[in-house]
């Protein structure tokens, strides 16, 4: 039984382009000989992406010094948001309005939630060569926590929530006694 509906067409040839990636030489000679090849390229690797040279492997010196370069990158990421976040406590105003309690909260949430996991986030660049070489490293990722969080006490002192007057407290107040008291003199 032969199949029913329309014949089906042969797949369209593919542009010359893609054949002549396909058939490339092994050696292609040089189309000008007189300009030199790029720094890193050699001709043995023209077709395979992959060059021929071999790249010394680096000392563990050089090891432990990227590894604390990266390491500085990541201590000093929030310092890039702290002035961001600034400028958000500031436009959303000192209201109590869900927005700017949101924007508070997230400000207290996210570096407590980082300074409970400063270990873990340093732990693929700890080893035994760059543990004391990352103290420093860590405290300046702990200092900037603290300071998004003093960021978050401002802007709560500023919306009026931290009870930092005198009239925050007079539930606690003593009544204040009297050292003498006058009376009306009827005559």
């Amino acid at each position: 039984m032969a199949p029913h509906g329309p014949p089906r067409l042969p797949p369209p040839p593919s542009p010359q382009w893609v054949i002549d990636l396909n058939n490339l030489p092994s050696s292609r000679p040089r189309p000008n000989p007189s300009i030199p090849d790029p720094p890193g390229f050699s001709q043995g690797s023209a077709g395979k992406g992959k060059s021929s040279k071999s790249h010394p492997t680096p000392t563990p010196t050089e090891t432990d010094d990227l590894f604390l370069k990266k390491a500085w990158e990541l201590a000093l990421a929030p310092a890039k948001s702290i002035p961001m976040n600034a400028i958000m406590m500031y436009m959303s105003g000192n209201t109590l309005q869900i927005f700017s309690i949101m924007m508070t909260v997230m400000l207290f949430m996210n570096p407590l939630k980082a300074l409970s996991t400063v270990g873990s986030t340093f732990a693929r660049f700890d080893n035994e060569r760059t543990h004391t070489r990352l103290w420093p490293v860590k405290l300046a990722y702990i200092g900037l926590q603290i300071a998004t969080i003093a960021l978050g006490i401002w802007k709560v002192n500023g919306m009026g929530l931290l009870p930092n007057t005198r009239s925050d407290w007079l539930a606690w107040e003593r009544e204040r006694q009297s050292l003498e008291l006058s009376a009306v003199a009827l005559q």
